[in-house]
Formats: structure tokens, sequence, C-alpha cells
């Protein structure tokens, strides 16, 4: 396993998947037609999804979103302790709300190792700030992956009104770490806030799953006031992402449903906003990363998420 640390969890034994959860079912009717053909055709990403109209998907955003063989941004000299700007919010219905997006890793991390190593609090104990994610077998980055679907959902959201911030853009030279990821969603005073990210696990092990903050009150963490909030988010996401995309639910971890609660992560134990990580798929499996890699499957996650957060915001 390549993949260690604040964001890492060993797969657990294969279990045999169960029923999508009654939440996924009543958000998504007619997912499990995109389940069915997602198996059919091995995870191709080609069926379009159902239900696009919460977020539209217009010429122009079309036109904005990188491809496939885009160039990172590069780094500057310094890290900068504020998060990426936002450009101006259009006319919307989420006119007012602040949604903070929050790429996993930073593509320079892998030049930082002693920085991004350092032990930072994360309110119950003490993890790395970071680490410098997983890839493909061919050297596709998380870091790469993550921020170009965070540049697609930033698109699809400020089309919708809101206030879309990033917590990197590969715009420093590493990081932010997990304390400081947390810090600001909860300074931008977020009204909903999602960390993507990709899998690193072994060969055979596909899907995706929401990431639930579990309730934690020890030291520096207290998410009782977010557990609620949170998993609505996360249920209407991983709901529109099945819906969108066809991707079923993770076959690893998990009982079937795409959703997992967790007490580790940084990143959630010290929000004080709703929050919600996704790991959009398996890097490590080759029919996961043939959707990873595509631009086209890309922006239908980007889309399926946007749309769950849309859900979310609108009630």
């Amino acid at each position: 396993m390549s993949y260690v640390g604040p964001d890492f969890e060993p797969p657990q034994p294969r279990r045999r998947r169960g029923p999508l959860t009654v939440a996924l079912a009543a958000l998504v009717p007619g997912a499990l037609l995109g389940w069915l053909v997602y198996e059919t055709v091995g995870g191709s990403g080609d069926d379009g999804g159902s239900g696009r109209a919460s977020v539209r998907s217009s010429s122009s955003a079309a036109s904005s979103v990188p491809s496939d063989d885009a160039k990172e941004p590069s780094a500057s000299p310094e890290p900068t302790a504020t998060p990426s700007a936002s450009a101006p919010a259009a006319s919307g219905p989420l006119k007012g709300k602040v949604v903070v997006i929050d790429p996993g890793h930073n593509p320079g991390n892998f030049q930082h190792a002693s920085e991004i190593n350092r032990q930072v609090n994360i309110g119950t104990n003490s993890k790395e700030c970071d680490t410098t994610g997983t890839s493909t077998n061919d050297g596709y980055t998380e870091a790469k992956f993550t921020l170009d679907v965070a540049h697609r959902m930033r698109t699809l959201l400020q089309e919708q009104g809101a206030t879309v911030k990033l917590t990197q853009d590969g715009d420093r030279p590493f990081g932010p770490c997990v304390d400081e990821r947390a810090r600001i969603g909860n300074q931008a005073k977020a009204d909903a806030v999602v960390s993507i990210h990709a899998d690193g696990s072994g060969a055979g092990n596909r899907g995706f799953h929401v990431i639930l903050p579990g309730a934690v009150h020890a030291g520096a963490a207290d998410t009782r006031a977010i557990v609620g909030p949170s998993r609505d988010l996360g249920e209407r996401v991983a709901g529109r992402f099945v819906a969108v995309t066809g991707s079923a639910p993770s076959n690893y971890i998990g009982d079937g449903g795409g959703l997992v609660t967790r007490k580790d992560l940084g990143g959630l134990n010290l929000s004080t906003v709703p929050k919600v990580f996704i790991e959009c798929g398996n890097m490590r499996d080759s029919k996961d990363a043939a959707l990873l890699t595509s631009g086209a499957w890309r922006q239908k996650a980007a889309q399926g998420i946007s749309e769950g957060i849309v859900s979310f915001l609108r009630g």
C-alpha cells in the first residue's frame, strides 16, 4: 500500500455488498439502473446518469473546465495562510451561500517531506500534517485528480450563485495541514465543506465512499453539533454521485451503502461546519483508474458532488 497518513484507513475484510441505505434509495430511485449499467460495462462511466436539474451543465461551464492534459498551476515560493479566492458569485439559488472545496493533498507535497510529516494536533491526538496522497499505477496523482475535480465543481457551484473557496489551488508549495484545512472552512463560516480524495487500496477493490464525522468531544475537537447536518450532506452527495456517475458504493469499506463514519481525521474532528470527505474511487484498481483519469468522468464526478451540495443547501 503506497498511501499512508491522516486520511488512510486500511482496507477492511471484504463484505458481501448489502443494499443501499434507505436514505440513498430515497434520494436516487433511478440510481440502481445506473449501477447495473456500471456493472455491465465494467464501470466505463459512459452512462449519463439521471436528474441533472440541480446544477446546470452549460456550454460555458464545459468550456471553462480543465481538459485531460491540463497543466497544474505553478507553486508560489511560500505557503499562504488564506484559502484560494473565489470569483464573484453569480445570481442564483445559492446566492449568499458559502461552499469550501478541499482538494486533498497538494501537488508539491512530495518535495516537502519534513514539513508534511510534522505532527499537528487533531483534537483527539496528533497526526502528520498531510501526506503525498496516492496515484494510479501509471503515475496520475491523487493531488492532480482532486484539484481538477475541485475546479470543475467551482464552476458549477458559482453558476448557482454560491461563493466558492478552495483550501488550496496548487498555489503554495505544500499543504495546508489537516488542521488548517478545517480552520479554513470554519473561518469562512461555510455552509458546506467537501474534501475531495481518491483511495489507494488493492486491485479489485472498487467504488466510492463518503466519510462522515463521528461524534467526538475531546481536546480541541467537538463535532457534536455537525454530526447530523454532515450526515445529511453526505447522504445527498452519495446519492447524487451514484445517480450521475453510475459508480457503485465501495465493495471493500463500509456496509455497501457508500457511507463510512470515522473519528480519526483531523479535517473532520476540527470542523465546526457541516463537512464530509469523498473517496471517488480506487486509483490502484485498473477499472476505477480508467474512470479517474477520464476528463469526461471527472466532469460527472464534479456534477454529482455539486448536485449533492446544492440539494443539501436548498433543503
